[in-house]
């Protein structure tokens, strides 16, 4: 373990997260909030620690898997730790378990809150918890990686996998520092994008910053109690579901789409099946709650926003799904566990990992009928490699002794089976408000400070797509050699 150049490397986050904690500082300044003192203490915690650790490069920068999965699971959690502190100084959370809960929530974009009344928190809290989403939904690494000096950027590859989505992860371009800045230079283009948009449709720049922010991310986060539903228009209904559907998809076929590279991207697989499945997701849940609405088209709009939004893991909320028939709440469900494309913003098991799944069990059923045939697994048109195959069990294998371990331990609190199996699939997959005491009117209050701490890891396992926070419990992976 080449711990001098972990310890450079979180050293540049935190100098990150200092620039980035200035902005909701500013905000406060102007507003004259009593934030002010909570976000600069906090700014100068990040900042020392970036500049003890983050300034003098290391002699030796070798970095390999192991170090670029503690440096993204390290990461996180020390961002999450310090990110949470403006929110407890400025007693706008007063709670530190609660604080951290709700900081955690935003940077792994899940949208799980401990606030009954968001309306109430300063303009720079509500502009802080929002951006968390911002910075979360493409990776704080990513943005390092895409502004670290071309010198740091030696055998950056292992960090972009330790820390993109999916079970794939490869390069745009011949350098991953040049891979870093396209996928930011799209993520910002989208979210400026949606602010314009909503504004058009009539909602404050404030509002409509902030709820990009969440969209961007895929996280969720309202800074309305009711969340979209407060502002009850078909327009802002409208412009989120696309939005959330566009930042459910997998980010290289937007560059091939920029590259000139149309056809190419419409050939995706993967896409064919993430559309097809809101597509048909939404029809059905169309006509299961239509006796509820007046018209289809009304019935179609409630529906498309929530598969939209469970699909990607964003979690927005319009309607109380918990109303819906329990056909359509059985689907929402299968939603959380699919998630949203590889190398999206989205959370969940990923649409990519779904399909290697049925494409082994598809195979080895032809193989029970036909013990001779030969089946080669194909993605996108092309061979998976044994190493990926073997990745995706790995993954599930650990995805579902997580979620066991984690439904045990929470029934030391005393909620019904269905809350806290909600709680946690809707942790896990970054989802946000699940069913029973999580539903989508409620929030995750009631839980002790034990299960709270034990959903926040499963909201950063589930970020970070299991390995890194795995591997930060390991002792093998401290050993220097």
């Amino acid at each position: 373990m080449n711990y001098k150049m972990v310890a450079h490397l979180i050293g540049r986050i935190m100098l990150v997260m200092a620039i980035f904690m200035c902005l909701p500082l500013l905000i406060a300044v102007i507003k004259q909030e009593d934030t002010i003192s909570g976000f600069l203490i906090s700014i100068g915690v990040h900042a020392g620690i970036g500049l003890l650790f983050g300034l003098k490069r290391p002699n030796h920068t070798e970095l390999y898997a192991k170090e670029g999965a503690v440096v993204v699971g390290l990461g996180w959690l020390i961002t999450s730790l310090l990110g949470a502190l403006p929110f407890y100084i400025s007693g706008e959370i007063p709670s530190y378990i609660n604080a951290f809960f709700e900081t955690v929530s935003g940077f792994t974009t899940t949208g799980a809150s401990i606030l009954r009344n968001i309306e109430g928190l300063s303009q720079s809290a509500l502009f802080w918890r929002s951006f968390t989403h911002w910075i979360g939904g493409m990776g704080v690494l990513v943005f390092v990686l895409a502004i670290m000096p071309k010198s740091h950027a030696s055998q950056s590859i292992h960090i972009m996998r330790a820390e993109s989505p999916g079970p794939q992860v490869g390069k745009l371009v011949s350098r991953m520092r040049n891979t870093a800045r396209i996928l930011y230079g799209i993520y910002i283009a989208l979210t400026l994008l949606e602010i314009l948009s909503l504004k058009l449709v009539g909602m404050p720049w404030f509002d409509s910053v902030l709820h990009s922010f969440a969209t961007a991310g895929t996280g969720g986060f309202s800074i309305k109690n009711a969340s979209i539903a407060a502002y009850d228009s078909a327009s802002v209904d409208l412009i989120i579901s696309v939005f959330m559907t566009l930042f459910g998809i997998n980010f290289s076929l937007f560059y091939l789409i920029l590259t000139g590279n149309i056809l190419q991207a419409l050939k995706s697989e993967e896409l064919h099946w993430y559309l097809g499945i809101i597509a048909t997701a939404t029809l059905l849940i169309s006509l299961n709650i239509l006796p509820q609405y007046q018209t289809f088209l009304e019935a179609l709009r409630y529906a498309f926003f929530q598969v939209a939004s469970i699909t990607t893991t964003t979690g927005f909320i319009t309607a109380d799904y918990e109303a819906w028939p329990i056909f359509s709440q059985s689907i929402l469900i299968l939603l959380m566990f699919f998630g949203a494309c590889a190398g999206s913003t989205g959370g969940g098991i990923k649409v990519s990992r779904i399909l290697i799944l049925g494409k082994v069990a598809f195979r080895e059923l032809r193989q029970q009928l036909r013990p001779r045939s030969v089946t080669a697994l194909k993605l996108e048109g092309k061979q998976l490699d044994s190493g990926v195959v073997a990745g995706v069990m790995a993954y599930m294998s650990i995805y579902t002794f997580i979620i066991v371990i984690s439904i045990i331990l929470l029934g030391l609190d005393d909620f019904s089976y269905t809350s806290n199996f909600s709680a946690v699939i809707t942790c896990v997959n970054n989802v946000g408000p699940g069913l029973g005491a999580v539903g989508p009117s409620r929030n995750f209050a009631l839980y002790s400070d034990f299960s709270k701490i034990i959903l926040s890891i499963d909201m950063l396992a589930g970020r970070l797509e299991l390995i890194p926070i795995v591997m930060l419990l390991s002792p093998a992976t401290w050993k220097r050699r």
